[in-house]
């Protein structure tokens, strides 16, 4: 026996009643089952109502009315009234609701549980960061987002912000200053602070500019030192060797001094091939002779060897002063001025005479003697 729904008044009653109570049509087999969709109708219906499934057991619609209710025999009463003892089916609802609300509250203390713990550690890694961020943007949404979040981390978190805020404004102020010593002192407060890069590099540029401004190799050597990976040690080198190209290197004005040495010993030993040696083929000017030749100089020097002359020295005083100039690309001059006396004795008695003279001299890229004019000095 199953409890339907009528398919004439919806009432329920049991598939085995002969008729409805409510409405009076005839149940027990007069109604069919769709196999289709399971709902329950009445058989001379052509087919299921719900999904149109055909009937195959049509039969002729009957419907009694039933003016009274024939009497239920006292056992039947009694079974019809078993099913509707409710005091059990009561006791099982209680118990399955009470089940279901301790199932419900398990589940969301469970998840209570996990919202609550992915809370924490979401904040723990934001406050982490944070703490190792000198981002301000960083440290001040840790403090927007977590707002619950424990006095003591936002007092850090609060006072790291304050601190890199201290240092922004400090960095504002050493960059407006323009002063290398300003940003050395940054650097020595903040040894940690992103900036240092920055701080280092106007640094770099602020010696260089010094190094440029005083245009001497010491100046560069002095950058190169100072940065030994600086922005512009390739610079320096260049100019090195430029100043070194045009200034007078030590090499140099030995060179010089020797090829003015060679030339008085030379006068002095009345030797044509070492006064020679030291002279170009053709001097520019040599004693206002323009265009000079080697062998023009070399009869010169035999004339100061008059025939009453015994004997002659020149001696160089060592007060050199030699200029570096540039003729051309890799080619230089070097123009010299130094201050000679000449000690002269004579064989016939006459008294020893000294003069000092004035040199001007220009000396070629090899190194030769291509002017030479010299002047007495007054006593």
């Amino acid at each position: 026996m199953a409890i339907i729904k009528c398919p004439e008044c919806g009432h329920q009653i049991s598939d085995k009643a002969p008729t409805c109570p409510s409405c009076g049509v005839e149940i027990a087999g007069h109604i069919t089952r769709c196999p289709q969709c399971g709902t329950v109708y009445l058989n001379e219906q052509d087919s299921c109502p719900i999904c149109h499934h055909a009937n195959d057991n049509t039969q002729p619609f009957r419907k009694t009315t039933i003016t009274t209710p024939p009497p239920i025999p006292a056992a039947q009463q009694e079974k019809a009234q078993q099913p509707e003892q409710q005091p059990k089916k009561k006791k099982r609802s209680w118990g399955a609701l009470l089940f279901s609300l301790f199932l419900a509250l398990v589940i969301c203390g469970v998840c209570f549980y996990f919202y609550h713990n992915a809370k924490d550690t979401k904040e723990t890694e934001a406050y982490t960061y944070a703490m190792t961020s000198s981002d301000p943007l960083v440290l001040q949404s840790f403090l927007d987002t977590y707002r619950d979040a424990s006095a003591s981390r936002r007092d850090s978190i609060q006072s790291r912000l304050t601190a890199i805020q201290q240092a922004d404004q400090d960095w504002t102020n050493a960059c407006a200053s323009v002063s290398k010593s300003a940003l050395e002192e940054f650097i020595q407060k903040y040894p940690e602070s992103p900036h240092k890069g920055e701080a280092q590099n106007k640094i770099d540029s602020i010696d260089w500019a010094k190094a440029k401004a005083d245009n001497t190799v010491e100046s560069y050597h002095a950058y190169q030192v100072a940065h030994p990976n600086g922005k512009y040690l390739e610079n320096a080198d260049e100019l090195i060797k430029e100043l070194e190209a045009k200034t007078l290197q030590p090499e140099e004005e030995e060179i010089v001094r020797q090829l003015f040495k060679r030339f008085f010993q030379g006068v002095n030993a009345r030797s044509a091939e070492n006064v020679g040696g030291t002279l170009a083929d053709v001097l520019k000017n040599f004693q206002g002779i323009p265009d000079a030749t080697r062998e023009q100089v070399i009869n010169y020097v035999y004339r100061l060897w008059k025939p009453d002359v015994e004997n002659m020295n020149w001696y160089i005083l060592n007060d050199y002063k030699i200029d570096k100039k540039e003729v051309s690309a890799d080619q230089y001059e070097y123009i010299t001025q130094f201050t000679t006396n000449q000690k002269v004795s004579y064989n016939d008695g006459k008294k020893d005479s000294e003069t000092k003279w004035r040199i001007h001299a220009r000396v070629n890229s090899e190194f030769r003697i291509v002017e030479f004019n010299m002047s007495k000095l007054m006593e």
